[in-house]
């Protein structure tokens, strides 16, 4: 073939290639809208309910602020009027969780469709996620602009009567960003996530002691060693005659003596009963906790001088967690403790 031949052949192939890859192109280009428009209108869509951990919470994920697990923004009360302070439950009869949805949060806009869940466990830290959890009820709720409080009925409420609260808001619109078995990091991480584990202790001066439960977990697979801190940030429950003591039973005493029953501001006092001497700060350390295993113990009030004023205690749970932390917040709770006259 001559040159001639050859050049037009090359002439007709490239002639040929730029039509079909414009061709492509005008596929490409019109598949491409339709495609951009979906994102767009799924981001528009996107919606941001969250539950305060704390007071200065605005729905940033994650967030640092503690304790993470005293939430204002879940209350129980004994009527379907709001009351100003949450209570404890009472059993036998009906109570009322309230619960408040503020949209929007950081992530989203709009007014926002899902189910309210409330869930109930053994006061204290290490509870997985969702072994150790049960469900009190579920509510679908519309949550326009603004904060909208959820009111939810509690019926059959089991004795003693003490309890951690977790409020999770599920929606298509408003996704986790994630959930594993650290209760702890699940709320730290997912704004529509809020935890509350408060317990009011109403004791009488020289009256009978108030007993609370409180239960320590380990959600590896592996054994782990944890610890448990007393700070009081409220101080003088030791001047009005107030005292503090940790019945840690058979199994947790034992487990604490065989790890050389490390601690601080607590002294030995019965068979398997440890004193806060300093509430302040006192702690007990080195507890062996087998994996998935939640043990529960007794912390006991007594106070001796009626008074005006309201104790603070919070005891927490340190230990690993399923993120690689060698030692982080896995839960607590926060004592209110007051002293009346018999």
């Amino acid at each position: 073939m001559g040159n001639v031949g050859r050049r037009l052949r090359r002439s007709t192939l490239a002639a040929l290639t730029g039509a079909a890859l414009t061709a492509v192109l005008a596929v490409t280009s019109a598949a491409a809208g339709p495609v951009e428009a979906r994102l767009e209108k799924a981001a528009a869509s996107r919606t941001d309910v969250y539950i305060r951990d704390v007071g200065a919470d605005v729905g940033v994920e994650p967030h640092s602020f503690n304790p993470l697990w005293a939430s204002s923004d879940i209350k129980v009360c004994p009527t379907a009027v709001e009351c100003a302070v949450s209570q404890n439950p009472i059993v036998g009869v009906t109570n009322y969780i309230f619960v408040k949805l503020r949209n929007p949060g950081p992530y989203g806009s709009g007014t926002s469709q899902g189910e309210l869940r409330i869930y109930r466990t053994t006061p204290g830290g290490g509870a997985v996620w969702p072994t150790h959890w049960t469900q009190i009820s579920a509510v679908n709720v519309t949550a326009f602009a603004g904060t909208t409080t959820v009111t939810i009925p509690w019926t059959g409420v089991p004795g003693p009567g003490h309890f951690c609260l977790l409020a999770r808001w599920v929606s298509p619109t408003d996704p986790m960003t994630f959930e594993g078995p650290d209760i702890s990091t699940n709320t730290r991480y997912n704004n529509n996530i809020a935890w509350r584990n408060v317990d009011s202790v109403s004791l009488v001066a020289n009256g009978p002691t108030q007993v609370r439960p409180f239960a320590i977990g380990n959600s590896l697979t592996v054994p782990t060693r944890n610890d448990l801190l007393f700070t009081q940030p409220t101080q003088g429950f030791p001047n009005v005659g107030g005292r503090i003591i940790a019945d840690l039973g058979p199994t947790l005493f034992e487990r604490w003596r065989a790890g050389g029953k490390v601690g601080a501001g607590v002294r030995e006092v019965g068979r398997t009963q440890v004193e806060i001497v300093d509430p302040g700060k006192a702690s007990l350390g080195n507890l062996l906790l087998n994996p998935g295993e939640r043990v529960e113990f007794s912390l006991l009030f007594s106070a001796a001088v009626a008074t005006d004023q309201q104790f603070v205690l919070n005891v927490t749970q340190f230990g690993p967690d399923t993120r690689g932390a060698e030692r982080t917040d896995l839960g607590g709770v926060q004592y209110l403790m007051t002293v009346g006259q018999r």
